[in-house]
Formats: structure tokens, C-alpha cells, sequence
């Protein structure tokens, strides 16, 4: 027995000896951690905390410095994600569940060393700020690190959690200001980034910050966010900006709306509030009437109209890459169930535009289907995508690559909202929903290169790739098509944008 005892205990500390030699560990302004060693060579660190947990009294706060801890932090696993209801069917979780504590981040980092300096990517999730997190298998760090790129994703505070504007708030805040805690957490993990990533082996000063769809409009937003000023080198836009037709609330109508909210769940203080379990808050969100929490316009976080900002060239001028989908929304959002005719899609335009709506035909013209697809994208998110880029373009004396993604996923027709994601960060074995053809991985490799080549130089172009041009502003600007194959092409949907801001300029 005493034998037996002896190998157990020497065949442990043998165990014990292999893993203190190959689980990484990175010493952060915070206290060490310790990740894990993956098969690739990359290193991962999960759940790090970049902030104190969000609850309590400090429930609609700016997000607060996170406490030190002594010895080792296990960062082994992801950290609980957001508060959020079962939204999408397309989320895939990795999480430890749901939690009102849920300001954590991950980082992925093929450096041996911290003194390689190596450029740094920040990936917000989408999810209309009601749903996603940092552990979803599609924003995976690893095959982006592997490609040289230190790479992030970052959790925030989601839905009313995230977006609550309140009159108690905003009197309350040393800003006179509420409603984009999540946009604040954005920008907290930034902060986070600058004063850290240097021990993962990331350079600060090369921080691209990157998105789709709310996380995409995250980084349109965090581009003029006073708090993160000085904290970015480059941004990536998939699907969405701030710019579009659906431009953020003033600060007073977002008031308005939290203040009936609260009303109708009969929690009309903010103390009231606050006491309310953060289960319960949630389910509230689902009464009828609910308004969606999105971003506000509240003076602090976003000074002014998005759209002014980068008009006058106060966002950061930084280069940007950004582009949409060529399914982002059905037909159906604007014909409903009536047969994709003339007769009926001009009857629709009429019901939307009223006396513009000839000058709508006029811009969506040929194919009712396709017209119908195109206007009903450009009115959910592709037009204040191409409104960010022609802005930018414009006013910030940087690069701006523009692109349209067109390859669907196999089984299905048109490329949908969100489909790129995938392709974009290298993660198509991880989702084993499709049969993935030799096609769909090529795309995806060279997708992946041109983003890290952009993340590493402000430039997408490289060895092997189809030259991708710089856009410009106005009519006839250059994008790459990306398809199978990729192509670089003039735009085709300038009547469709020179509408819409004619549109924009008509409302009061």
C-alpha cells in the first residue's frame, strides 16, 4: 500500500509540475492570472474582470475599477454573461449561465513574451443590445491570435441593464447624463486594454476595435465616446452604425420612456428600481409596451447626433473598414404577404414614403424582390453602414475600406444578417450547424487575412489577395464584393443612399 500511496502522490506532483510548466500566466494591473495552454499554441485567458461588479447600489453606474485579488486567478472559463432573455436561436453560449456580475473579458494571445507588441483586436458582439456575450463559439479568439493578432472579446451590461435612461439617474450622475452604461463598459474594457494588454504581449497603441450589428454600431459609437478617446489605432464595422435611420433618442425622450417604464412594472423610483430583483427586472422587459433600450444621445457618452459628430471630423480618425450583407432583411419587411409585384410594391412605398413614394421607386428600381430586399436592408441597417463609411470617408483623412458580403451559407439563399461572422473570424468549424464546403473555408481564410492584415496595418491588402481599393465619398465608390469568388467592384446602390439622405434631410 505504502507503494501504491507513493506512486499516486509522486504521479500527482509529476501532474501538478506539467501544468505549472504549460498553463500560461500574464500579471495585470489586478493580479495575476492563469489561462490555458491550447492545442494551437495559442494562449487563453477567460473571465478576467475588468471592472466591479455591477450590482447593487451600483446598478446603473458607471462601471467601477474591479477589486485586486492576492495569488492566482484561475481564467480558465468564461465568466457569466449578461442579463438577457432567450432572443436569438442562432446564440450559442459557453458561459457559467446568466448575471447581473458579468463584466468580464477574454483574451486570446499567441505571444511567447510580453515584449512582443503584438497589434490587438477588441470584438463587441451583436445581439440588438438585448442579447449575445463574449463566449459565443462564432467571435473565438484563438484562429484570429493564430494569425498573429492578440485578440478580445468583451462583455457588457445588455437591455435595461445596459440602455435605462431615467430622471433619477441623470440627476444623480456627475455628468447629468444616463442610459449608456453599456456603451460605458465598452469603454471601461478599453481602458482596461490600454493599461494591460502590454502583459499578454499586445501593443496598446495598436488597438483595433471591431463588431457586428449592435457591436458594430458599439463601435461607431465608442469612435466618438469622450471615454475611450486616444484608445483605438483602427475600427471594423460589420453590419450597423449609429448613422442610420434610427438614430439615437435625445436624452430627454429616452427619459420620457425609462420613466413610463418604471411606471407600468410599479417601480417608479429609483430605489425602487434598484431593489428589484435582477430576474424580476428582466421579465418586466417583456411587458407589453416595453420600449427597446438602445442607445441615447445623452450628452456625455455620445456629446451630440452621431451623424454632426462625424460630420464635423470629431470622431477618431482612425482607418475604418466596414460594410453589410446582401440579405440583411426579407422582402417581406415591406410587402408582407403580398406577391412581390409592381402593383404591390408601389402600393408598400406609398405607404411608407407617401409623396416620395415615386422617387423611392425611381432609387429601388429593376426586380421587385430584389428592390424590395435592398430597400428593406438599407432601411434596418445597410444605409447607416454606407453613412458611416461615406462620412468618415469624408472627414477623417484616413483609409476607408468598404465591402458587401455575398456568399450564403450552404442550404441557404442570400447572404442573411450575421452570416459573416463566422468567415470573417475563422470559426466555421465551430459551428456544425452547416456542411462547410472547400468553397466556404477558402472564402473564410481569405476574409480572415484581409481582417488581420487590416488589424495589423490599417491596409487589408496582402500577398495572395485580390487587391481590395480604397473607397471614397459619393457616387462610384470602390468596395470588394466578397464571394466565391472575391472581387474588387464599383458601388451599384448610389440611388439607393442619395434617397435615403434626401429622405432623412425631409424629416422634421
Amino acid at each position: 500500500m505504502k507503494k501504491i500511496g507513493l506512486l499516486i502522490v509522486t504521479s500527482s506532483l509529476f501532474a501538478f509540475a506539467a501544468h505549472a510548466a504549460t498553463a500560461p500566466r500574464a500579471t495585470t494591473a489586478t493580479g495575476v492570472v492563469e489561462g490555458t495552454l491550447e492545442a494551437s499554441g495559442v494562449k487563453s485567458y477567460k473571465g478576467i474582470p475588468f471592472a466591479a461588479p455591477p450590482v447593487g447600489g451600483l446598478r446603473w453606474k458607471a462601471p467601477q475599477p474591479a477589486q485586486k485579488w492576492k495569488g492566482v486567478r484561475k481564467a480558465d472559463h468564461f465568466g457569466p454573461r449578461a442579463m438577457q432573455l432567450p432572443l436569438f436561436g442562432d446564440m450559442v453560449f459557453r458561459s457559467d449561465g446568466v448575471s447581473e456580475d458579468c463584466l468580464y473579458l477574454n483574451v486570446w494571445t499567441p505571444a511567447k513574451s510580453a515584449k512582443e507588441k503584438l497589434p490587438v483586436l477588441v470584438y463587441f458582439y451583436g445581439g440588438g443590445f438585448a442579447a449575445g456575450d463574449g463566449s459565443e463559439p462564432r467571435y473565438d479568439g484563438e484562429s484570429m491570435a493564430a494569425k498573429g493578432v492578440v485578440t478580445l472579446t468583451v462583455n457588457y451590461r445588455l437591455n435595461v441593464f445596459g440602455f435605462l435612461a431615467h430622471p433619477e439617474l441623470t440627476r444623480e450622475s456627475p455628468q447629468h447624463a444616463s442610459g449608456n452604461y453599456g456603451l460605458m463598459d465598452q469603454a471601461a474594457a478599453l481602458q482596461w486594454v490600454r493599461k494591460n494588454i502590454a502583459a499578454f504581449g499586445g501593443d496598446p497603441a495598436r488597438v483595433t476595435i471591431a463588431g457586428e450589428s449592435a457591436g458594430s454600431f458599439s463601435v461607431s459609437a465608442q469612435m466618438i465616446n469622450p471615454m475611450a478617446k486616444g484608445l483605438i489605432a483602427g475600427a471594423i464595422g460589420e453590419s450597423g452604425s449609429l448613422l442610420g435611420l434610427n438614430a439615437p433618442p435625445p436624452l430627454a425622450e429616452a427619459e420620457k420612456n425609462g420613466a413610463a417604464f418604471a411606471t407600468a412594472i410599479n417601480a417608479p423610483t429609483l430605489a425602487a428600481l434598484r431593489a428589484l430583483p435582477a430576474q424580476q427586472l428582466l421579465e418586466s422587459t417583456k411587458t407589453p409596451g416595453a420600449p427597446w433600450f438602445g442607445a441615447t444621445q445623452d450628452g456625455y457618452v455620445l456629446p451630440r447626433s452621431p451623424a454632426a459628430i462625424y460630420a464635423a471630423g470629431e470622431q477618431a480618425r482612425v482607418p475604418l473598414l466596414a460594410g453589410w450583407n446582401s440579405q440583411e432583411s426579407h422582402y417581406k419587411r415591406i410587402l408582407g404577404e403580398r406577391a412581390p409585384t409592381d402593383e404591390n410594391f408601389n402600393a408598400a412605398l406609398r405607404e411608407i414614403y407617401g409623396d416620395q413614394a415615386d422617387a423611392a421607386r425611381l432609387a429601388y428600381s429593376g426586380d421587385v424582390t430584389q428592390a424590395a430586399t435592398d430597400l428593406s436592408g438599407d432601411r434596418f441597417i445597410a444605409y447607416g453602414t454606407w453613412k458611416w463609411l461615406d462620412s468618415h470617408a469624408r472627414t477623417s483623412g484616413k483609409p476607408v475600406y468598404r465591402y458587401y458580403y455575398a456568399r450564403p451559407r450552404p442550404g441557404e439563399t442570400g447572404a442573411g444578417h450575421s452570416v459573416e461572422i463566422e468567415y470573417a473570424m475563422g470559426n466555421l468549424a465551430g459551428n456544425k450547424v452547416y456542411a462547410w464546403t472547400d468553397d466556404d473555408r477558402a472564402l473564410s481564410a481569405q476574409m480572415q487575412a484581409y481582417f488581420a492584415n487590416f488589424i495589423k496595418t490599417g491596409n487589408p491588402n496582402g500577398a495572395g489577395l485580390p487587391e481590395w481599393p480604397k473607397a471614397s465619398n459619393g457616387k462610384g465608390s470602390q468596395l470588394m464584393k466578397l464571394d466565391v469568388p472575391s472581387a474588387a467592384i464599383s458601388a451599384t446602390d448610389d440611388a439607393h443612399h442619395e434617397f435615403q439622405d434626401n429622405f432623412v434631410k425631409r424629416q422634421p
